[in-house]
């Protein structure tokens, strides 16, 4: 499986995305530019400038249209993927961390850190067609817990919201109350921050890593525990294939603390697990730093990771990936 290397970050990746078809890949880095990819080739379609800080996280309109990105100079900010435009810039008091749009892509959820004396929140914004007539009032805005929240996405048809963060318990949200249904038991639940969220392709469950050094699966509506991948390092992203049932985590130490542990490069691999069984399949080696970002495409026959060392690595499976036996 030859990788295609994609150099056009300067810093850190924080987040990769695949539109709908899968044609197109979307990258976020620390640096202050998303950027848009040929999913087959690697080859650069694009950049969109205007965030003044670090980018966390993207999401992608189903028409493959608009693309909102959430960032530290704490401003989520509507593009246009086609020509590169700022649509509109919703602004906030603390930076923007996460962001994921609802199936219709008429709202969007953004996540605020906590920031001075404010805490960490949940906003809920609408999105309207004609950008001229874009507001940024919230819909609705749900305080939240201690800590940072990582990751928040919507639950099945919209009718929930589900966040994770540093005080690594999983809660759902009614979307319109702004109700809290359910947390994640501790017992079960991770020990550390939850650092990533991934949902299943039909919506009926969903993955979570944590630096714990762990991934688990959830069912979406009740938030039981289905199953614990077990890791040597700690989990940064996850991702779920959509064909098979093959989970991928991603992850490494903090490159601080990598030099004193750790001389072997090897250690920052991508590894796939089988979903039931929980039998390791594999990983996939080549970042010089931990895997801060892991994406699969929606046909399920490529992924992509992109790595602390700024660079986005594209896999195309090889034929035998779709045969392997346990």
């Amino acid at each position: 499986m030859r990788p295609i290397l994609m150099k056009g970050h300067e810093r850190p990746l924080t987040f990769l995305k695949y539109n709908r078809d899968g044609d197109l890949l979307f990258s976020c880095a620390k640096d202050h530019t998303p950027t848009v990819w040929f999913a087959d080739n690697g080859e650069r379609l694009g950049t969109y400038r205007g965030h003044n800080g670090a980018v966390w996280c993207c999401d992608v309109s189903r028409d493959s249209s608009r693309l909102i990105t959430g960032s530290a100079d704490q401003t989520a900010k509507l593009w246009s993927v086609e020509t590169g435009a700022q649509l509109y810039s919703f602004n906030f008091d603390s930076p923007a961390r996460a962001v994921d749009l609802a199936v219709g892509d008429k709202l969007v959820v953004i996540t605020t850190d906590p920031f001075m004396e404010l805490t960490s929140a949940i906003h809920v914004k609408r999105i309207v067609t004609d950008p001229s007539e874009q507001t940024g009032e919230s819909v609705l805005i749900l305080k939240g817990p201690q800590g940072r929240i990582n990751r928040a996405v919507w639950g099945p048809l919209n009718d929930t919201i589900i966040s994770a963060g540093e005080d690594a318990v999983i809660r759902i949200w009614d979307s319109e109350t702004g109700k809290l249904l359910k947390e994640s038991d501790k017992e079960t639940g991770h020990k550390k921050t939850i650092t990533s969220l991934s949902k299943s392709a039909d919506c009926s469950h969903f993955l979570t890593g944590s630096l714990d050094k762990s991934a688990k699966l959830w069912d979406i509506r009740s938030l039981t525990l289905v199953k614990t991948y077990v890791t040597e390092r700690p989990v940064n992203a996850v991702a779920m294939s959509p064909l098979l049932d093959h989970v991928v985590l991603g992850g490494g130490q903090d490159a601080s603390a990598v030099t004193t542990t750790d001389h072997r490069a090897g250690k920052f691999e991508a590894k796939f697990f089988e979903k039931i069984l929980h039998e390791e399949l594999g990983g996939v080696k080549g970042h010089f730093g931990p895997i801060n970002a892991l994406a699969f495409n929606p046909d399920g026959k490529s992924f992509s990771s992109g790595g602390e060392d700024g660079y986005v690595r594209l896999h195309h499976f090889d034929s035998d990936y779709f045969n392997v036996r346990i």
